[in-house]
């Protein structure tokens, strides 16, 4: 399989169970033990409004390498016009992308990667 083929849709889709898996794992950590608690703070981090931030954040300090940068442009300029109620265009767009650089990160194997992403991401600090 050429991983660059790959509709970014479809990378998304990885990305996204990839994504929140490490969120959760993040608030248990953290100590949370309601499930209220845990799913009131995981839209801090896995709505599309936060995704796309922590997107926007992360290519302002150069972050990605032109590589996965190609994915995130890709995935942005997916001619899909499907989105949430509860956000524009722009912003689920946006918030595809970081899904779809971390799916391309796992088929890739490249497991250290994404987990630089979600640490930066979780961490507030970059690797």
């Amino acid at each position: 399989m050429n991983i660059l083929e790959v509709n970014v849709l479809v990378l998304a889709y990885l990305g996204d169970g990839i994504y929140e898996n490490y969120v959760r794992h993040f608030l248990v950590a953290k100590g949370f033990s309601n499930v209220n608690n845990l799913q009131e703070e995981s839209i801090k981090y896995v709505s599309a409004k936060a995704q796309a931030s922590f997107l926007k954040s992360l290519i302002n300090n150069n972050f990605f390498n032109t590589d996965e940068l190609s994915i995130i442009k890709r995935a942005r300029n997916y001619k899909g016009s499907r989105h949430p109620k509860n956000c524009d265009i722009i912003t689920y767009k946006h918030a595809t992308s970081l899904e779809a650089v971390i799916g391309y990160l796992d088929l890739k194997g490249n497991n250290a990667r994404i987990k630089c992403i979600m640490d930066t991401i979780l961490g507030g600090k970059i690797c």
